[in-house]
């Protein structure tokens, strides 16, 4: 592991710890390199501002493993690993969400939402004839009702149990999707 790598460990991993005690919105710089032991010189050779790292954050926790089941057969366990990664670090993700982070929590979740399904797509309609922009407007439909529930489940403080919330998904999707390109199908007609 290169030192850049371990610096920004060592800022997430501070910004974490704050994050449990504090409100995103009042932690600084200074207090987040303060608890790593580095200049804020440091850590704006990283980061641009606090909410870059808390990007960060999410994309090298979560996003990064997930891009092996972004397809047909793997988008539930892609969604299953959100919800864990959002219950094991619950007060963390509800202070984004009560914060001015809470736009960077979005995109994080519509990007992983809107890859899973894309690769879903692809997978559906490998030997169909669709045109690109009703694949796009389909997976940008579904995302946000997947983005939808997340942020429902975060507003009720994660009380649901996450069982739940992925049976719903998969109630939701299972077969609509393929329906959806089925019907749209210009080899078919």
């Amino acid at each position: 592991m290169s030192n850049s790598q371990i610096t920004e460990i060592a800022l997430a991993n501070a910004l974490k710890k704050l994050m449990k005690k504090h409100s995103i919105n009042k932690i600084t710089v200074k207090e987040v390199t303060n608890e790593c032991g580095v200049t804020r010189r440091t850590f704006y050779n990283h980061f641009n501002d606090i909410y870059e790292l808390l990007e960060w954050i999410y994309e090298h926790e979560v996003i990064e493993e997930l891009e092996q089941y972004y397809n047909l057969d793997g988008w539930k366990i892609a969604i299953n690993r959100v919800l864990q990664y959002t219950i094991d670090n619950k007060i963390i993700c509800i202070n984004t969400f009560n914060s001015l982070g809470r736009d960077h929590l979005e995109k994080f979740l519509y990007n992983i939402f809107y890859s899973a399904l894309q690769g879903v797509t692809i997978d559906i309609t490998k030997d169909m004839d669709i045109e690109e922009n009703i694949k796009n407007e389909t997976i940008r439909f579904y995302t946000l009702a997947i983005v939808g529930e997340f942020i429902l489940w975060l507003r009720n403080g994660l009380k649901e149990d996450s069982k739940c919330i992925l049976d719903r998904i998969e109630r939701i999707m299972t077969g609509t999707l393929s329906y959806v390109m089925m019907r749209n199908d210009k080899s078919k007609k």
